[in-house]
Order: C-alpha cells, then structure tokens, then sequence
C-alpha cells in the first residue's frame, strides 16, 4: 500500500495549489489562497537548502549579522535544516499563528524527508495561510506575536 503522505505529495506536484502572496496584517508579507483548500489538503512544500544543524546555527548568526530581519530556517529533525532564506519557494511567506488554518508535517518520500504544509482546516479564497511555528520556549529574548487571535499566546517562542 503507497504511503498516504506520498501520495498526497504526488497530487500536489501534478496539481498545486492557486497561493499568492501579499502584505500582511500579522508581519510584512504573508501567503494567500485563491482558491478554496480542504481541510487535510496539502497547501505547499517548504522548500528550501537542507543543512546540519551546526551549518544552520552558523548561518543564523551571519544572516543577523547582516541585518536580515527574518531568517527561514525550519528544523526538520535533530540533525536537518531546510534554510529557504535564499533558496526557497512562496512557502517562506507563511506567518505564524496561535490559531492557525494549516499545520507543518515532515513526510518522508524514497528516504528524504520533506516539510509539507496541510490545511487543518477549510480555507477560503483570500484568507491567509498560517501555521504555528512552534518555538522553543525562551525566557529571555521573547519575541512578540502579533497573530490577532483570540486565543493568541502574546509571544512566539
């Protein structure tokens, strides 16, 4: 029996979603529908250079360093990052929400993992793709959320 995260993987790339992106009222630019998406749907691939860990770690420093406000790296496991600051696709646009209409998942397709993002919900045309980011809780160096949900959690990390 074919792996159903594969499965759906495949119709996505013969079929992607209608996205664009636009300015955004959570932060700068966000993704966009323009059309209606399932619940369970898969949205997009977030793509972008996968990198150890280290590497990535290195490369946040340095993108800091050069005053790039957002880096868009994303942890794929202990060991892998998918940096998609500079090679990566409109799947970076997506804006963290505390009560978010998609989530992340890592699938695992002829032995690469691949971060896809799935609709946890119906979407409509004109409502803006977000996920829940997930950060590590820090103490110290909270960045504040600026999602507008009712339930928001007032920081992302």
């Amino acid at each position: 029996m074919a792996d159903r995260g594969a499965l759906k993987f495949n119709q996505l790339q013969s079929r992607k979603k209608s996205l664009k992106f636009s300015r955004s009222a959570i932060h700068d630019w966000g993704l966009y529908a323009e059309e209606g998406i399932s619940k369970g749907e898969m949205v997009i691939e977030y793509v972008g250079e996968v990198v150890r860990g280290s590497v990535a770690d290195k490369r946040e420093r340095e993108y800091e360093r050069q005053g790039i406000g957002s880096s868009y790296l994303f942890r794929i496991d202990e060991a892998s990052v998918v940096d998609a600051t500079k090679r990566g696709n409109l799947g970076r646009l997506i804006n963290h929400s505390c009560d978010p209409n998609c989530t992340a998942k890592i699938i695992t397709i002829s032995g690469e993992k691949k971060i896809v993002i799935y609709a946890r919900r119906e979407i409509g045309v004109g409502d803006e793709i977000t996920y829940d980011y997930h950060f590590p809780i820090e103490e110290d160096n909270k960045i504040p959320c600026l999602c507008g949900a009712v339930k928001c959690r007032g920081y992302l990390n």
